[in-house]
């Protein structure tokens, strides 16, 4: 190929792209022009759809408005009607009092006109009565005030005829029938009123399982038992007696203790004196709520309501004692009960007799001992527990320590004499044989050093439980004698007491 023909080669190539760049920015141009237009076109419509969103949305916030507005309209067109309607109302009241108040004025004015009238009358009859008092005057020859005088002595003197003729009948008719009455009214008390003797023991049987548990209760080298008896205070007896283990002591409250204690320990299997004196130190806490659980039962079943908290405690302590022979609360309650029917039929009030009746032996069971009797201890305790001074009062004077004041302290007095279920001779010999075990306890507490006492073995043993710290072995022989001397000295006693003086070393330790 010739240069010639390559160079018109490259010139019709040159002319050829020339051309077609010429063209293809003609077309560019054009598609330009096309989009140009649709983006207006859709702007366009973009805008006019904008428009119709805000005019709509216009259109319903001033429809929303519009309601709203209607409906405050309503709203304040019926606080206007309901405004009117009161006026309404007011004015008719208005009227209505304006009228009352003119037919008051009208019935005023003719009540002052009739009070003219009456008044005038009534002056007239005046003068009519004085002349008419006047001339009877001048025909007896007496004045108003010496008749009136003769009238009133003479009906006075009738008055006293006839009283008493009637104070004489009644006189003979009461004293026919006083004695039969109070009588039917005792005897209808005793019959409503159901009474149950409970006497109480010097002893109770503890039932086992079999004698196997005998030797465990006992220890090695009688341990246990020794234990148990110092913690208790109670004589524990094992004899031969089959499946049985006798428990001995004249307190019940220690009694209780003893045979709780041995209930849990032989449920349990673990017996040495350690968990002994734990279990029993646990049972007499029991105990102690048994007793309050036991007075408010009383109270409940009794009606007894508001009674001091202590005062309730001390209901339920006397489950634990004896009055005579028989069980205190039962006696206390039966005495209640009486009390209650014989002042519904003498009319008085049943509740405070039967408040009465329930505590009138409250000073048989103190937290301490008293010097002053039984009941007048009670009405001291009655008094600092904000009872009632009529209550008091029958506490204190149901034996004639103090001078009855209500109708309440002779029916307590009855009542307590009627529920002596007793049995006669007996009742000094309980009660002295009770002081004496105490005295022989508090006895030997006076001594310094000691920490407990219990008298066993019906008082023909006292065991005294000294502290370790406080006497040396030395001193305890000592203290026995003069305790033993003292006793020979100062009380009455048969057979003869042995005084054992207990004093014992504990090192304790826990294992954690």
């Amino acid at each position: 190929m010739t240069v010639v023909t390559i160079v018109m080669s490259i010139a019709c190539l040159l002319i050829g792209g020339a051309a077609s760049y010429v063209l293809f920015k003609h077309g560019l141009k054009a598609k330009y022009n096309n989009i140009l237009k649709d983006a207006e076109t859709e702007a366009e419509v973009i805008k006019k759809n904008k428009l119709l969103e805000v005019k709509e949305k216009f259109l319903n916030k001033k429809a929303d408005l519009e309601k709203e507005v209607a409906s405050r309209n309503q709203k304040i067109q019926q606080a206007e009607n309901k405004l009117k309607q009161r006026e309404l109302v007011l004015n008719q009241r208005q009227e209505e009092l304006q009228r009352k108040k003119q037919e008051s004025d009208t019935i005023r004015e003719n009540l002052e006109a009739q009070l003219g009238i009456v008044n005038k009358k009534k002056d007239e009859l005046d003068h009519l009565q004085r002349q008419e008092i006047e001339k009877l005057e001048t025909i007896s020859g007496l004045s108003a005030e010496e008749a009136k005088e003769r009238l009133v002595e003479s009906l006075k003197e009738e008055a006293k005829t006839q009283a008493q003729s009637f104070i004489n009948d009644i006189m003979d008719e009461a004293k026919l029938t006083a004695n039969k009455e109070a009588k039917r009214i005792v005897i209808q008390t005793i019959q409503r009123v159901a009474t149950e003797t409970a006497i109480e023991n010097s002893v109770t049987v503890f039932h086992i399982e079999s004698d196997e548990i005998k030797g465990r209760i006992i220890g090695r080298e009688g341990r246990n038992i020794r234990a148990l008896e110092a913690a208790t205070g109670v004589e524990i007896v094992v004899d031969d007696t089959p499946e049985a283990i006798v428990l001995s002591a004249f307190d019940p409250v220690r009694r209780e203790i003893a045979r709780l204690a041995l209930h849990q320990l032989v449920t349990d299997g673990r017996i040495h004196p350690a968990r002994i004196e734990e279990v029993v130190n646990k049972v007499r806490k029991q105990v102690e709520e048994e007793i309050i659980e036991t007075g408010k039962r009383a109270t409940i079943d009794l009606g007894i309501h508001g009674l001091h908290p202590e005062l309730i405690r001390i209901i339920g302590k006397m489950k634990y004692r004896s009055s005579y022979g028989q069980n205190l609360l039962q006696h206390a309650r039966e005495t209640a009960n009486l009390c209650a029917v014989m002042a519904s039929e003498l009319g008085l009030n049943p509740k405070k007799a039967k408040r009465a009746g329930l505590l009138h032996d409250i000073g048989k069971v103190p937290d301490e001992e008293p010097e002053m009797p039984h009941a007048l201890y009670g009405m001291k305790l009655a008094e600092k527990y904000k009872e009632k001074p009529d209550i008091c009062n029958a506490i204190g004077a149901h034996h004639d320590e103090t001078e009855m004041t209500s109708l309440l302290a002779p029916i307590v007095q009855v009542c307590d004499a009627i529920s002596g279920a007793r049995p006669g001779a007996r009742r000094e010999i309980v009660e002295a044989y009770i002081k004496r075990l105490n005295d022989l306890e508090q006895l030997a507490m006076s001594y310094p050093g000691v920490t407990k006492t219990y008298a066993i073995q019906a008082g023909r043993e006292l065991r005294v439980i000294v502290g370790a710290d406080k006497i040396d072995d030395k001193q305890t022989e000592s203290l026995s004698g003069e305790i033993a001397k003292k006793i020979q000295d100062e009380m009455t006693y048969p057979g003869q007491v042995k005084i054992t003086v207990i004093r014992e070393t504990r090192a304790v330790s826990y294992a954690k």
